[in-house]
């Protein structure tokens, strides 16, 4: 399949539903985050890793590339993760009630707590694996500028 097709019209993944066992533990890749059917977000992964890393017999089962961004994802812990950032600050936050700030301010009422919710009751994901990172990198880049029909990404266009 084109990666773009997949990418656009392939199988959405709910981050409800996460971990989903047909994310690969060890994958370079491309993947789309979706509301309904807009266009939010698009990530790769894997960027170190080369088709040998991918390929290779015998290396630890620890997750790499596409498996741990998704993870990273859908945690919705701001810290270290840019997409949870973008979540919080463009789609959390503008929501807040006035008592929910007073909560927050508070102490009473984390957005670490409401990001990820937001993330699991609203978004989906689209992915595809790549022989390495370089592709990945470039496939990224090209949905950035706007390659697919949805457009270029909500949260992070080129």
């Amino acid at each position: 399949m084109n990666p773009l097709l997949g990418l656009e019209t392939g199988t959405p993944y709910l981050f409800a539903d996460w971990p989903h066992e047909s994310v690969p533990r060890i994958a370079a890749g491309v993947y789309t985050i979706w509301e309904d059917t807009n266009l939010i977000y698009v990530g790769m992964a894997g960027r170190g890793l080369t088709a040998e890393h991918i390929a290779a017999p015998g290396e630890p089962r620890k997750a790499k590339g596409l498996w741990s961004r998704l993870n990273s994802h859908a945690s919705g812990r701001r810290s270290g993760d840019q997409f949870c950032v973008y979540v919080c600050d463009r789609f959390v936050v503008p929501r807040l009630l006035p008592n929910q700030q007073v909560e927050i301010g508070a102490g009473d009422l984390s957005l670490d707590k409401m990001t990820p919710q937001y993330i699991h009751d609203h978004l989906a994901y689209r992915y595809v694996e790549t022989a390495d990172g370089g592709t990945a990198l470039a496939l990224e880049r090209e949905i950035q500028a706007g390659a697919l029909g949805g457009g270029k990404p909500f949260l992070n266009p080129a």
